[in-house]
């Protein structure tokens, strides 16, 4: 019996929207375009169950880790030890794989997972002829920290002897990894420059969506996850208090993973302004977008695919730590006229925020057909994922021609 084709996904994040989204958006398309495929998810994420999933995609909940303040990390709900905790996850990992057996396996950005917890299965699926890829959001870090970062976990022997390609989801003229990564132009045969994803909003928002969001134009502003986002949060709704005059209302979405008492403590300045509208969390937040006039926000790389796809003025404040990613992003597609960045100098400044909030849904944003040329990412991956995804026979059949 013909089951079809099988995707199997890796998302290492336990703290983040970030790697989950991008997944589920990837995984998504490629069961649209390929009717015969299944896609699993292996994520660490603690909230993957408050997403909708399409028919043949589904995932499996690792348990989850967070990182500490001095680079180590811990058990997210269990009292266990962390090398405990990471063998258990190694352990569903790899059995997972060896189960579902994969045409290919989608690693997203951690070549060889949570402290190389990714190692064995990719080995494993290696051995038996499965397509091994590496998938990299546009920017990963500063140049020469990533190559610290790289070096101390053995990753460059591991793109040499463990993938067969690396999949950069973004654009050259943003960021080259080529070029500006000491050590990648190695890899310039394995390397695909996809483009960005393309977002689309669903059909119908949620119930949150229609009590809660104003029919006149808004300003969404979107932390991400929510994690980091305190100083962000802190500053536009200073910038609403410090100045009556900001004519436009103001969305803000804190997300899932802002602590409680910050939270709360910026729910009571919300509710003192009728301008601003707090939300803690909404799975469908292309629907905020589509609706926003203008987005403010840190500068996360699905929040930048957003911002492009639904071509909305943008303000970007992006965090410098523990990664310049974000800056970096941010600074590139500023130079090529797609947003303005308004770099956060510790200062805060109300008036600062003000000024730029005023002006935001003026200021002119780059045209469908330029952000349409930078937005053909899952067009792009279909593409390049195609060949492994024949009929599961004919597969197994080039397997077997390749390796007898």
């Amino acid at each position: 019996m013909d089951h079809g084709s099988r995707l199997l996904i890796y998302s290492h994040d336990s703290f983040g929207l970030g790697h989950l989204r991008r997944c589920r958006t990837i995984a998504h398309h490629l069961v649209d375009r390929f009717k015969h495929l299944s896609v699993l998810i292996l994520s660490g994420s603690p909230i993957i169950g408050s997403f909708d999933f399409r028919s043949r995609v589904d995932f499996v909940r690792v348990p989850g880790v967070i990182k500490l303040k001095d680079g180590g990390y811990t058990s997210l709900k269990l009292r266990l030890g962390i090398d405990e905790m990471l063998e258990i996850r190694r352990s569903i990992i790899h059995h997972t794989a060896e189960m579902f057996a994969p045409d290919v396996f989608l690693v997203d950005k951690e070549p060889l997972g949570l402290r190389g917890e990714v190692r064995s299965t990719l080995e494993l699926l290696k051995a038996r002829g499965t397509r091994c890829i590496l998938g990299l959001r546009d920017v990963m870090d500063e140049p020469a920290s990533l190559v610290d970062e790289w070096q101390r976990k053995t990753v460059f022997p591991a793109l040499a002897e463990l993938y067969d390609e690396i999949w950069v989801y973004g654009l050259p003229q943003i960021f080259d990894p080529l070029a500006e990564i000491p050590g990648m132009a190695a890899f310039a045969d394995k390397v695909r420059f996809t483009g960005y994803l393309r977002r689309t909003a669903p059909d119908h928002g949620g119930p949150m969506l229609e009590h809660r969001v104003p029919e006149e134009p808004f300003i969404l502003v979107t932390p991400g996850g929510g994690g980091d986002g305190a100083e962000l949060i802190d500053w536009v709704i200073g910038a609403y208090e410090s100045d009556p005059a900001i004519p436009w209302r103001a969305v803000i979405l804190f997300g899932p993973f802002m602590p409680v008492e910050q939270r709360l403590a910026f729910q009571e300045r919300v509710a003192r302004d009728p301008r601003l509208v707090a939300i803690t969390f909404e799975a469908r937040v292309e629907s905020l977008f589509e609706r926003a006039s203008g987005v403010v926000a840190m500068g996360g790389y699905n929040t930048f695919c957003e911002i492009l796809s639904f071509g909305k003025p943008a303000l970007l404040v992006p965090r410098t730590t523990p990664r310049l990613e974000q800056y970096l992003r941010a600074e590139r597609a500023q130079a090529l006229g797609l947003v303005r960045m308004l770099p956060n100098d510790g200062t805060r400044s109300p008036a600062r925020m003000a000024a730029c909030l005023e002006a935001l849904p003026d200021l002119a944003v780059p045209g469908e057909e330029e952000r349409a040329t930078m937005l053909q990412g899952l067009d792009r991956i279909a593409d390049l994922i195609e060949p492994w995804l024949a009929p599961r026979a004919q597969v197994h059949e080039l397997r077997r021609s390749r390796y007898a």
